[in-house]
């Protein structure tokens, strides 16, 4: 291949891995890009501050851009770099999927997927339980019901900080589905393929809540009531 059929960024990833040592860095499905980007500048010992400054630069979104796998970059890239390789890899990859799953790719209507598939992704116990998760969000927005899910409140720097009941009261962000309707205005964190499938391919159920066992899995309801005697159950 050429450098004349490359992208600007494979041409700047190969000329940048030439003679450099390389490092691995995972992204995986669930992670905040906050988070991420720190893990990044600590294993290539790049700037942080720039690193975010230059991610925010280039991407249209704080969270949900990247796709979790891992990634090779070499010692001594610039943070520019690094960011550019991550997404424009990232964005290839999503093209991929969109294609194999829709014949096309529309950005506007991926990114809605990825917002529900980046709560459902924060939500479910397992890949199984992803389809049914994103019933219950598809079955919820449905009905006019707040979403009422803690995965949203995971969002940036809270990515690995527990949900409180004060917390839900006290957080008035646009990503607290206890107080406003609707899904989030952009996704919480970046999801994996199976969370992606399945934000496109809800399972059909008319569940409406869930709450999670004690064997770690989550116990599904169609009403309130049946919910409250889950939660009456995994709370004994």
């Amino acid at each position: 291949m050429g450098e004349s059929s490359m992208t600007h960024a494979d041409f700047l990833y190969k000329l940048a891995t030439a003679k450099a040592a390389m490092k691995d860095i995972t992204l995986i499905p669930g992670e905040t890009t906050e988070a991420f980007l720190d893990q990044l500048a600590e294993k290539l010992n790049l700037d942080i501050l720039v690193l975010h400054e230059e991610y925010l630069h280039m991407s249209p979104i704080e969270e949900g851009a990247l796709v979790p796998e891992t990634y090779r970059l070499p010692m001594g890239i610039s943070e520019h770099n690094a960011v550019k390789i991550l997404l424009d890899q990232s964005e290839r990859q999503m093209k991929k999927w969109s294609q194999k799953i829709f014949g096309t790719y529309n950005k506007r209507k991926w990114f809605q997927y990825i917002t529900v598939a980046s709560i459902i992704q924060k939500e479910a116990a397992s890949a199984e339980e992803m389809p049914i998760i994103s019933s219950v969000i598809q079955n919820r927005l449905k009905k006019g019901m707040k979403l009422q899910m803690d995965g949203t409140l995971n969002y940036g720097k809270y990515s690995h900080t527990k949900v409180t009941a004060r917390r839900i009261k006290e957080d008035r962000s646009p990503y607290n589905t206890y107080i406003y309707k609707g899904l989030p205005p952009t996704p919480v964190c970046n999801a994996g393929f199976d969370a992606i499938k399945a934000a496109i391919f809800p399972a059909e159920t008319d569940f409406l809540y869930f709450v999670k066992g004690k064997d770690g899995g989550h116990r599904f309801s169609r009403n309130y009531s049946t919910h409250l005697r889950n939660i009456r159950h995994v709370t004994k």
